[in-house]
């Protein structure tokens, strides 16, 4: 391994970062509606079991080929490959993943500062009810605002990275989560005082036999692998590069856990602030944009202190996608460094131009371009949505776990070296007939469940 490899400051700045990558608005704005729709606690047992016996090992799969190489993913690959295999071409598709990610998440970053700035500055002070809905719509519909918003983002985020992993994106990742764990409390708390919070608590928590009756428990039970796969982003090497950054004190086991712990944490507290906050004013409870921009602002409206409440919620939800934003853009900013040889400087400027242009289409999806549907009737930011969640990441962590544990790829043993290195939690020997058998199968169940 070089000499000049960049690495975490402290175990927490790793463990933040990564849970910051992990942690985006899925969390917020599908699991507590998927969780509500679907039983309540028993599926957020069946979310935990397969965050268990699912997520945590490939996660630490992507972590040990990092760690391992101390490369970014196409390097990885290339380091730990047998002579002539071809694994490495995985590791190319991983990073045009990570920019295809990047061209809509920064759209939707953009979105939560623009809504931040909306309550901040009063634009939500003398508004009805019914005009809530309005106001995204004209959102939509205005390509300049959103191009600027858009533009702050990816910025602010490129800019972070110039100063360096230590000094810029650890750094200003531990103050980012640290405030958004501290909105995320602050703001449940203040849910569970409003009128009628109970019955929101109920339906988000209570275990539901009839509506897992009338949903189905299959479904409930794919609706859990989906969202325990998903939350984690496993498949696209956005977590790998962290290994790669990573000291060998700790097993990566151990890492892994904490890293899910905080990411569960942030997606049940989410519901916590929204189901009660719906329940108080009779307001239906949905999913996706509409819960962010539409719903949760209509509450927001109606309470004491509905501005601030606003701001900061916002505010969390601003944290919460930029995080994800600056971990991912140090894929790109990496994998540019590491495969062509530049500098951090330019592989910062370059990528930020790119991205700049690249987020374009997304953004221009809801008005100048509304007319333009890539797969079937999916607008441009539901096109790279799928492509990236039902394609991109299902096959790499499949990808990834057949590189680790078979003996065309890294194997198995390596693999167990790596990641049971250091102090912590060991992953036992006897869990890979599991990884190599049935863990395969539970992935293609998610793939195909996907595509249908």
């Amino acid at each position: 391994m070089e000499q000049n490899r960049e690495s975490f400051g402290s175990r927490i700045g790793f463990i933040l970062v990564s849970a910051g990558c992990a942690i985006g608005i899925g969390n917020v704005w599908k699991f507590p509606y998927v969780a509500g729709q679907n039983g309540g606690a028993i599926f957020v047992l069946f979310y935990l079991l397969f965050l268990v016996i699912m997520g945590i090992p490939v996660l630490t799969m992507e972590l040990a080929l990092g760690r391992g190489s101390g490369k970014t993913v196409v390097e990885a690959y290339k380091m730990l490959e047998k002579n002539g295999s071809k694994w490495h071409l995985h590791g190319w598709v991983c990073i045009a993943g990570c920019y295809l990610l990047m061209m809509y998440y920064t759209t939707v970053a953009g979105w939560m500062l623009a809504y931040f700035w909306k309550f901040l500055t009063g634009n939500f002070a003398d508004i009805s009810n019914d005009s809530v809905a309005g106001v995204f719509t004209d959102m939509l519909g205005n390509p300049t605002e959103m191009i600027i918003f858009m533009a702050i983002i990816v910025i602010a985020g490129f800019l972070v990275l110039s100063f360096g992993v230590k000094n810029g994106l650890e750094r200003v990742n531990k103050v980012m989560m640290i405030g958004l764990l501290t909105l995320i409390v602050v703001l449940a708390v203040h849910s569970f005082v409003l009128p009628n919070a109970g019955e929101g608590i109920k339906f988000y928590l209570m275990p539901n036999v009839d509506n897992v009756k009338n949903v189905g428990l299959a479904n409930v039970i794919t609706a859990a692998m989906n969202q325990s796969f998903f939350t984690l982003s496993l498949g696209i090497a956005s977590m790998e590069i962290f290994g790669s950054y990573m000291s060998k004190e700790y097993t990566l086991t151990g890492e892994a856990v904490r890293i899910c712990s905080l990411d569960t944490l942030v997606a049940l507290l989410s519901g916590l602030i929204i189901f009660p906050a719906c329940f108080s004013f009779g307001i239906e409870p949905d999913a996706g944009p509409a819960l962010i921009f539409i719903t949760l602002p209509s509450v927001f409206i109606n309470i004491p202190g509905g501005r601030i409440w606003g701001t900061l919620f916002f505010l969390f939800m601003t944290f919460a996608s930029f995080s994800t934003v600056i971990a991912v853009f140090e894929n790109l900013v990496g994998a540019s460094m590491d495969n062509l040889k530049w500098s951090r400087r330019k592989s910062v400027v370059i990528n930020c131009i790119f991205m700049l242009v690249a987020s374009l289409p997304c953004l221009l999806g809801y008005n100048v371009l509304s007319d333009v549907h890539l797969i079937g009737a999916r607008d441009i930011l539901d096109s790279e949505d799928f492509v990236v969640s039902n394609l991109m990441l299902p096959i790499g962590a499949l990808i990834f776990l057949l590189f680790c544990v078979t003996k065309y790829g890294w194997g198995a043993d390596k693999y167990l070296e790596e990641t049971n290195t250091g102090k912590g939690m060991k992953m036992s020997p006897k869990l890979i007939f599991y990884f190599k058998y049935f863990l395969p199968v539970l992935i293609l169940v998610i793939l195909i469940s996907g595509l249908i």
